[in-house]
This record gives C-alpha cells, structure tokens and sequence, in this order.
C-alpha cells in the first residue's frame, strides 16, 4: 500500500505526563484518516509532532517516503481546533499573506482565492475584517487559507465547530472532493458522524496509547455480534416469543416502524446464517423488519475507551 505519511513508535512526555506511548499509525495515500480519542488523549500532541511544531522524544515520522524535514511543512496544510486569523486584518489581505508565506505567487494565490471565494460564495467579504466576521464566517476563510496551496496532506482538527448544518454540509463536500482529487487527510473530531459518513481509516488514541488502527469497515466488523433487528406480525406472538427464547438470544428492540409488530433482538451464534434466520422466521410470522445491527463508530468509541479505562 502506498502511504503517504508513517509514525512509528512514537513516545513524547511532558515532565512526568506522558502524552504518547509507543504510538504508530499509517496514513494511506489519498485516504481520509480519522484520529480519534478523548480530551487529553494524545490526538494535539500527535499533530503537533506531524507540523513539527514539537518534536517527539524518540521515535520516527515518514513524509512521502523519507523522514520529516522542516521544508516539508510547505506540504501539509493544518487547519487547528483553535482558530489563529488576525481579528484586525481584512479578509482578502490576510489570506493573500497567509498564501504567500506558503510558497504562492501574489498572482497565484489571487487567481486561487477568487476560485475558492467564487465556489463558497464569501466574495464580498474581501474586504471585511475578521472581527466583523461570525464564528462560522470566520472559519470557511480558515478552511480556504488551510486548502489553497493544495498541499499533499491536509490536517482538520474539529473542522465543522461554529458551523450551522448546511455549512457543515458544504464543507463535509468539499472534504470529499479534495480526497477525490488526491489530497490525503487527517481529521481529528469529537462527531463520531462524521468519521462515519468520511473516513476511510481510523485510529483511537486513549490516555497516549493506541487502542483500535485500520480501515473503520474492517473495525466495525471486528465489533459485530451478529445480531438482528427483527419486526415480526404473528397470530400469536406470546407463543412465538416463547419459541424464539428456546432458539435464540433475544432481547427487545426499538425502531419505527408502521406496523404494530413484536420488535426483538436476535442474536445468533457465529456458524448459524442470517438466511437460516430469516427463513425460520418467515415460516413463524410475516417479516416487516429484518435488519443486522451494525456498531455505529460512536458505540465503538465508548466501548472501547469504556473497557481500557
């Protein structure tokens, strides 16, 4: 596999904190990675280490293929939870500056601004402050000052704050059509959502330790418990209950449904087939609902960091 960006048993403390231990992850080219964990995880320091903001004590960092140099921040764009626009400048003027200090002509970096301006419909706020701007305003001038260089790796930490929904959106798009375009991206998040609906891969960091690393559909699979959300329409559903019970692990369920159906769970053990079930239960009853349970990357989240506390 092609990676854009290897960390290999990375350790960093501060005094008697230890804020990563031992920490490798691998970040596939062309991939959304999603890095997650509680507050005080490791997740900052880890990003940190990355834009060579702090260096680890031991360990090593790949970048395309050799070891990070300092030059190489002129391909990683970081977009940080922590906004650092300057409030008193004006919009245009401080994102043409921004653009030049990452490598781009004046010329070029106002051909590229007018592009990004145009496309998220900010142009009138050329000439705005950043003071004069909302939270959410002054956050898609971020996102475009962090993207326009087009560097190889984009770093986003908590991407979507101060975002009302078509906002977050609009950006969650134009996420994806970078990814789509080649860009490789970090993206740290509390919104276990939107690590469902972008990442490709995901890494949980808990108390500086990596607990879970992969690709997050293989993960979710590794926390299936081959269970199914069932509705069931029975003459007499008391008595199918009492059959089902001496079949199978069955617990209640709650979805909607249209139908006043008997809602259950139903586990099977690992050799059994959903087809095996599902044909015992047409035999039984009429099936209004029949669907596998699937971990959401949110249950994942805290029953992992739940089990290692």
């Amino acid at each position: 596999m092609d990676n854009l960006l290897v960390a290999e048993n990375i350790h960093k403390k501060f005094g008697n904190f230890t804020a990563l231990n031992d920490v490798s992850i691998t970040i596939p080219r062309g991939s959304i990675f999603g890095l997650l964990g509680p507050n005080g995880a490791g997740k900052t320091t880890f990003i940190r280490i990355i834009n060579q903001i702090t260096m680890p004590d031991s360990g090593t960092v790949l970048f395309d293929g050799r070891p990070l140099h300092p030059n190489d921040v002129s391909n990683i764009g970081y977009l940080p939870e922590e906004r650092g626009l300057y409030k008193s400048m004006k919009v245009g003027e401080q994102a043409l500056y921004l653009a030049r200090l990452k490598g781009l002509s004046k010329a070029e970096a106002k051909e590229r601004l007018n592009y990004w301006f145009e496309k998220l419909e900010i142009t009138h706020w050329w000439d705005k402050k950043i003071q004069e701007l909302s939270k959410g305003m002054a956050q898609k001038v971020q996102f475009v000052i962090t993207v326009l260089h087009q560097p190889k790796l984009l770093i986003f930490d908590e991407p979507f704050s101060g975002f009302d929904p078509v906002n977050a959106e609009l950006i969650k798009n134009e996420i994806l059509q970078l990814r789509d375009e080649g860009a490789t991206i970090l993206f740290s998040t509390h919104r276990m959502e939107s690590v469902e609906e972008l990442c490709d891969y995901m890494a949980l960091i808990n108390e500086s330790n990596k607990l879970l690393d992969g690709k997050v559909d293989d993960i979710k699979r590794q926390f299936k418990s081959n269970t199914f959300e069932v509705g069931l329409s029975a003459v007499d559903e008391v008595a199918l209950l009492k059959e089902l019970e001496t079949k199978f692990t069955i617990g209640k369920a709650n979805f909607k449904s249209l139908t006043k159906d008997l809602k259950l769970s139903i586990q099977i053990k690992e050799h059994e087939s959903p087809n095996d079930l599902l044909q015992y239960l047409i035999s039984k009853s009429v099936v209004n609902h029949f669907v596998e349970v699937v971990p959401s990357v949110n249950d994942i989240f805290i029953k992992t960091v739940t089990k290692n506390a």
